[in-house]
């Protein structure tokens, strides 16, 4: 790295190094057998450039090992497995010296305070892969050098960087690449008395907090990057002078700090999409300030040329500012490109944020309802949907008529519908709370638990509810056209076996999504629509082939069910009529809610998407829920059975008494009625003869009574 530098920039250096021979003492040091002294008196013994020297054996580099030196001008140490401590004063006075490197010594554990004293012209400090627990004390170098640069890094026991850390170390603008270290915690003023350019501290995985005042006291950033940290907040103060901010596979990152405190950033690359969005949203309204947040040194609005390159001031007057482009990598006798700026004539102009990753088809820039009329509806249905199903939960569990196998069905038919409405309500909640600003609270939505307990009700009241559905309709069928064999008719305990069975296979689908198989987080509405893995793409294709083969399991028992009581020998009937027309009904409404959905989901879950994300939103709340508002109506509330159970509920209480009385008296009638057709069935049947075909026609239509 050394060997770009001109042959100028290194009269003099001294490198220790580890190799096999054994440790040769430069001709311009003494060495003793566990001291080393390099000093003006022994520097002039040899004026050559230093011979490389091989491994340092040495436990300890003692205090004032290194003053005087008047020509030295770099010192590296490095690759020594003894070295374990620079103590105090080791690098005293070295008037020219501008580089110093320690790197590869695992061994050490401790630098001294003060170890780097009084160093005017030092520019480059680097001390990498050791084993320093204590962030090392650089407070007393003092240099006078117009840049400065610091490398610490891949020092993997430094666990923080303690208050004041850097203060007194230089008097002008600085890079500090502090990646790959074992940090853990930044302190407040951390950078107190610094002028920072650059401060890199990526890849510090265990880093999760950054004090908010640990920028209080300096100046800059100008570029800033805590990429793959642990961090979850960025600090609300001094990230004025961030230009640039990197903040790649940070993932615990999931809010941005206020966006006024990022007035001057230009270019960010960011973990998630989402706050892209925020950030562009808020450039194209945003305003520069005139003047700059470092204090009496202010910068141009294109602060970040074709390179890259941060533009620092180093000048200014009440006319005119001189800026100076800053390189990578100083370099000595170079003054960068000069740009003369007027204020007073060129006021600062609004720049579009160069923003990565940008939205993607998942996740575009819109809040979570997308349209204006979905916001309305989602209300609606919602309330629809919780309203209704909660008032067929409450007469059902009050009603005081025998639990039968119907009712029981219907409980949980209503429970399941009701978990899609509780999701839909907090569905709307959440885009009325971040209405106008989604993008900024997205990822802090989409990850939390909030939105996997939202999906977990989607899935499992959703699958439960077709699950319920299909049972129903099944039971139907099989009581109706076993109408005479009372004993095949399904038992109770049968049933809840069937719903215990539903219940798990239920539960499964939804905690899939929880575990790794797909994800709730993929899209603002909390559905899995993740399909990145074969196995989730499985999953999701399952779920969609599950309920089609439902949907057209209901339809088929509806046609049986419909010959199975139409009556041959009454063929004008306005029962039948009345019956076929319910049952149009509750076939149009699982085609309403099953067929665009499906359609659209099993072509996405191929990977062949037809509607984006956008315009899916209208299916998610439009026809995935009607069942849900729709069920408790035609299969409860708008039937006798359920009208009866009201009365009788709101008769209890002290209403509608005279109602209640009449649908009381009419059932005790008709379980007088039945009883009595029965025993002349059972007559009839004991004589040889068939049942009458009227009776058989009642029974079939007192097992259909739920839909009349």
């Amino acid at each position: 790295m050394w060997t770009s530098l001109p042959a100028l920039f290194l009269p003099l250096s001294v490198l220790f190094l580890r190799g096999c021979a054994g440790f040769e003492c430069p001709r311009f040091c003494r060495c003793l057998s566990d001291t080393i002294r390099c000093n003006f008196m022994t520097e002039g013994k040899d004026h050559r450039d230093p011979k490389l020297s091989h491994h340092l054996s040495l436990k300890t580099i003692s205090s004032h090992s290194f003053e005087g030196l008047r020509e030295v001008k770099r010192i590296e140490i490095a690759q020594s497995v003894t070295l374990e401590t620079i103590e105090a004063l080791a690098f005293n006075n070295l008037l020219n010296l501008s580089e110093i490197s320690i790197q590869n010594t695992r061994s050490l554990m401790y630098i001294d305070r003060r170890a780097f004293n009084n160093l005017p012209k030092l520019h480059y400090l680097s001390i990498s892969n050791t084993g320093i627990t204590v962030f090392p004390d650089i407070t007393s170098i003092n240099s006078l050098e117009s840049e400065f640069i610091l490398h610490l890094y891949d020092n993997l026991y430094l666990l923080e960087v303690p208050t004041n850390a850097f203060s007194g170390m230089t008097k002008g603008y600085v890079i500090m690449n502090l990646y790959n270290n074992g940090i853990r915690e930044i302190h407040h003023h951390a950078f107190n008395g610094t002028k920072i350019d650059k401060l890199v501290l990526k890849n510090n995985r265990n880093l999760e907090k950054i004090h908010r005042d640990a920028f209080k006291g300096a100046m800059g950033p100008g570029v800033l990057d805590v990429s793959a940290t642990a961090i979850s907040k960025l600090p609300s103060h001094g990230l004025e002078s961030v230009l640039v901010l990197s903040a790649q596979s940070t993932y615990t990152l999931k809010s941005l700090p206020p966006l006024q405190g990022l007035s001057r950033l230009q270019e960010a690359h960011l973990t998630y999409n989402s706050h892209c969005c925020a950030l562009l949203s808020w450039s194209t309204h945003r305003h520069f300030p005139i003047n700059s947040p470092w204090n009496n040194i202010s910068t141009s609005c294109g602060e970040v040329d074709d390179l890259g390159r941060v533009q620092s001031v180093i000048g200014s007057s009440a006319d005119i500012t001189l800026l100076v482009s800053e390189p990578d990598q100083f370099e000595e006798n170079s003054f960068g490109d000069l740009d003369f700026h007027y204020p007073v004539l060129d006021y600062c102009q609004t720049q579009p944020i160069i923003c990565t990753p940008e939205e993607d088809a998942f996740n575009p820039c819109e809040d979570i309802a997308g349209f204006s009329f979905l916001r309305v509806a989602i209300w609606f249905i919602s309330i629809l949907a919780i309203t209704g199903n909660l008032m067929v939960l409450l007469v059902f569990f009050t009603s005081r008529n025998k639990l039968t196998v119907p009712r029981f069905l219907m409980c949980h038919l209503a429970f399941a519908d009701l978990c899609i409405g509780i999701y839909l309500l907090v569905i709307a909640t959440v885009d009325l709370q971040t209405r106008g600003h989604y993008s900024q609270h997205a990822i802090e939505w989409q990850t939390g638990p909030g939105c996997s307990a939202a999906g977990f009700l989607s899935v499992f009241g959703g699958e439960l509810s077709v699950y319920t559905l299909s049972t129903i309709t099944l039971e139907r069928w099989h009581t109706i056209t076993n109408a005479l064999q009372v004993e095949r008719h399904l038992l109770l305990t049968q049933a809840a076996g069937i719903m215990a069975a539903g219940w798990l296979l239920c539960l499964g689908m939804g905690t899939l999504p929880l575990v790794g198989v797909s994800s709730y987080t993929k899209v603002s509405m909390c559905l899995p629509m993740d399909i990145e893995t074969p196995l989730a793409q499985a999953f999701i294709i399952i779920v969609l082939l599950l309920n089609v083969s439902a949907f057209i399991i209901v339809c088929v028992c509806y046609v049986l069910i419909f010959l199975a009581i139409k009556n041959p020998e009454f063929p004008e009937r306005s029962a039948d009529t009345r019956i076929a027309k319910r049952m149009a009904v509750l076939i149009f409404t699982d085609f309403l809610c099953m067929a665009p959905i499906s359609f659209f989901a099993i072509s996405a879950a191929f990977k062949f998407p037809l509607i984006t994300v956008t315009n899916s939103k209208i299916l998610l709340v439009l026809f995935f829920p009607i069942n849900s508002c729709a069920n408790p109506f035609l299969y409860a509330i708008f039937t006798k059975a359920f009208r009866k159970d009201a009365y009788q509920l709101m008769n209890a209480i002290g209403c509608w008494k005279r109602k209640g009385s009449v649908y009381r008296l009419k059932a005790c009638c008709l379980e007088n009625a039945i009883e009595s057709n029965l025993r002349s069935d059972n007559r009839r049947l004991q004589a040889g003869m068939s049942p009458a075909p009227v009776a058989h026609h009642q029974l079939q239509l007192n097992d259909l009574g739920d839909l009349t």
